[in-house]
């Protein structure tokens, strides 16, 4: 079994950045897709990005953050981020760490994750 743990959340204005860390214990990670979902408040929680296991080759991100999330894998670490740019307001919301043992398109699906952290928020002001 694995424990997920995100930080790196907290409040930022708009057009700042931030890096969420999502820090895995009880196994490597190397060998499974991670990904982050958020759930902003009385909305669905909703893919964000995601990255292939092992070398971390492909990665997808949903059209709401594509060319200002990156989300990257260190295995030597155990720990996958998100590095946030030009954040909106509307990216508001509880940051959710997940792996799972699928291809990194089925880490769109959050049916498919099989761990996940308890999240960390970003308040995004304007």
């Amino acid at each position: 079994q694995v424990q997920l743990v995100e930080s790196g959340g907290g409040l930022v204005q708009a057009g700042g950045s931030l890096r969420l860390s999502c820090a895995a214990s009880g196994r490597s990670i190397s060998g499974y897709a991670m990904g982050w979902f958020r759930q902003a408040p009385g909305k669905e929680r909703e893919f964000v990005a995601a990255i292939s296991r092992w070398s971390g080759s492909s990665t997808i991100y949903a059209d709401s953050v594509k060319g200002r999330f990156i989300i990257s894998r260190d295995n030597a670490k155990n720990t996958v981020y998100l590095q946030m740019n030009s954040l909106k307001p509307e990216d508001t919301a509880v940051y959710y760490c997940a792996s799972a043992s699928t291809t990194v398109q089925g880490m769109g699906d959050a049916s498919r994750v099989d761990y996940w952290g308890k999240g960390t928020l970003v308040t995004v002001s304007s």
